[in-house]
């Protein structure tokens, strides 16, 4: 399980090997990919809080990376934050995500990207519920959700 040392350590000296390596051209991406998708996961924005498609879904079942397909968090990790996006207490797998340091927008944070593919997901900040504290905060833009009856 992931802790907040785990996070720092990981963004300040060196990720956790990926399971595999995705890399396209930014042209390859801008085709696969909607305008939104391409926006956050590619050039970092950030979608409107509230009106997203898993913020206040809770039902069972897998998030996966929307631009490789790589599993990044399970239902059963996702809680109500009221962050206005989707907030998870730990990834599926600890080398399922990247750490960065971001300082942009005059903040101290650190980004959260899909491991095998560099898509910016959102940030991960340590005011999450015991017992590790956690809160990965994700656009839901940057994920698709796999339902148990759909695999």
């Amino acid at each position: 399980m992931m802790r907040w040392i785990d996070v720092i350590t990981y963004a300040k000296y060196s990720n956790p090997e990926p399971p595999r390596s995705v890399d396209k051209k930014e042209e390859e991406w801008q085709l696969l990919l909607t305008p939104a998708q391409y926006l956050v996961t590619r050039l970092k924005a950030t979608e409107p809080p509230y009106r997203n498609a898993y913020c206040r879904f809770y039902g069972p079942g897998t998030y996966t990376c929307v631009c490789c397909g790589s599993i990044l968090f399970n239902a059963t990790a996702k809680y109500h934050a009221i962050s206005g996006w989707p907030s998870f207490m730990q990834p599926a797998h600890k080398n399922a995500l990247k750490y960065l340091f971001d300082d942009s927008h005059n903040m101290n944070r650190v980004e959260v990207r899909c491991n095998v593919c560099d898509s910016h997901l959102g940030h991960v900040f340590n005011d999450g519920p015991a017992p590790f504290g956690l809160r990965y905060c994700i656009n839901s833009v940057s994920m698709d959700l796999s339902k148990p009856d759909e695999v």
